[in-house]
């Protein structure tokens, strides 16, 4: 894997961390960020992850519109849930795994959709055993043809 491939690697996960800290802590987006630039978010255990600074850029991206625009996601991935189905109803990190997806997907169009999807499946791998990555998989596949759909043929 690429340095820069690396990086991105490191941003997604600890976006992924910040919007759950967010969420059950009331962190804010500038205490988040300030503790990514710090190096103060948890970083992956393998040596490689270890070593390597995250891209601030897209850290910053994932955090501010999953944020700002968390309204339009939750309904994206609202509407691929199963019937009676809520969002609230996921588990907190699989909420912020599939914001930070969709805010990824939405924001970084020069990042293909597959690639976007796989990142996150690989997070969700991170944080659970179960059908989770798979789950991950479907909803942000299917969000995908909301927030792009141009690229989606939609």
């Amino acid at each position: 894997m690429s340095a820069n491939n690396l990086s991105r690697t490191v941003s997604r996960l600890a976006a992924v961390q910040a919007l759950y800290q967010m969420e059950v802590s009331g962190a804010t987006t500038a205490d988040v960020l300030a503790d990514f630039a710090a190096g103060k978010l948890p970083r992956p255990t393998e040596a490689s992850f270890s070593e390597t600074e995250g891209d601030l850029e897209l850290f910053r991206i994932l955090v501010e519109k999953a944020v700002d625009r968390q309204a339009t996601y939750d309904r994206a991935i609202a509407r691929h849930l199963s019937k009676g189905w809520r969002l609230e109803r996921l588990d907190a990190v699989a909420r912020a795994i599939l914001r930070a997806g969709a805010a990824e997907l939405e924001q970084r169009t020069d990042i293909p959709v597959a690639v976007v999807i796989d990142e996150y499946v690989e997070v969700a791998k991170a944080f659970f055993d179960g059908p989770e990555p798979g789950f991950v998989n479907a909803t942000l596949d299917a969000a995908a043809r909301d927030l792009r759909p141009a690229e989606q043929g939609a």
